[in-house]
């Protein structure tokens, strides 16, 4: 599954994915839900974005907000704009510095998820799933959550086997991840730093999972569902990994153009995919990519790069 990252897994980034890497899934950036008694729960922009596939790959909408009767609206809602696959977000680091608990904050309030959970799933008429932290400060949390989630038919579980105030730091804990496909009968998918063929292979095997997730790792290099799938060479040289790299971002140049409107924000979305690109070899070339105040100037580094 390629992972929903705001900001970035957007139509352009997506269709690239769909294809290159085939991906068995996607993911929407997460939708936003309006609280309150409005009508709108999600917005213009976001219904536009529903579709139940993209180039024959599911397409999974991925809800974040709080409140039971604003989330079960919006669930109704995207279901009538055509989605047959809906997640609910409870893993967003970044949630919990909202006005009210959303993402992985809504792990602090336990007890709300009783009725919030049940609730989705009476009105969600196709698969159902909940991407969430292990927990919000206690990574034993997950483990009082599954009797809910089995009781509630929940379809799948994608599990980042960090806790929210964590965030991103230190490593993802994939014992946690093990303990949790053995405890349930659910599947369970596997998120959090995969980012070699090599990662993704150690955790399959060590967690039982049913599959993975990749996020900064498939933006990172965009052929790791190959790598993994043992469809693309494992460790790529680096003249392979250069001209990978060119490839991969005159693509996005592409769609971008299309999708987005002006030069500064173009840029933008390409800065912040280049965010997630770590790969020492290149360092001095991401840098001077990232310094780019023109198109221009972009591609022609872009074209210098080797």
């Amino acid at each position: 599954m390629l992972a929903p990252m705001q900001g970035l897994t957007n139509q352009a980034l997506r269709g690239l994915f769909a294809t290159w890497a085939r991906p068995d899934t996607l993911f929407t950036e997460f939708m936003r839900v309006a609280p309150g008694t409005t009508a709108k729960r999600l917005s213009a922009v976001d219904l536009r974005e529903i579709t139940p596939a993209e180039q024959g790959i599911p397409l999974v909408v991925q809800l974040i907000g709080h409140g039971t009767e604003a989330l079960v609206a919006a669930a109704r809602i995207a279901q009538e704009a055509g989605s047959k696959h809906i997640n609910l977000n409870l893993g967003c680091p970044f949630g919990r510095m909202t006005s009210g608990l959303t993402g992985g904050g809504m792990l602090q309030r336990p007890e709300l998820l009783q009725e919030l959970v049940p609730a989705l799933r009476g009105v969600i008429n196709g698969s159902f799933s909940i991407k969430l932290r292990a927990g919000y400060d206690d990574p034993q949390q997950i483990f009082s959550l599954l009797p809910l989630f089995e009781s509630s038919r929940v379809d799948f579980l994608v599990l980042h086997p960090r806790t929210v105030v964590q965030e991103y730091q230190g490593l993802a804990d994939h014992a946690i991840t093990a303990r949790v496909v053995r405890a349930t009968s659910l599947p369970v998918i596997a998120n959090g730093d995969v980012r070699t063929a090599a990662d993704g292979l150690r955790v399959l095997e060590l967690t039982g999972a049913a599959g993975l997730m990749l996020g900064r790792g498939a933006i990172a290099d965009p052929l790791l569902f190959q790598r993994i799938r043992g469809q693309a060479a494992a460790e790529p040289d680096r003249a392979e990994r250069a001209a990978l790299l060119r490839r991969y971002l005159t693509e996005l140049l592409h769609r971008y153009s299309l999708l987005f409107c002006g030069e500064q924000q173009i840029l933008g979305k390409l800065k912040a995919v280049l965010a997630f690109m770590d790969d020492e070899a290149f360092s001095k070339q991401y840098k001077t990519l990232r310094k780019a105040r023109t198109i221009q100037q972009f591609t022609d580094q872009l074209s210098a790069l080797n």
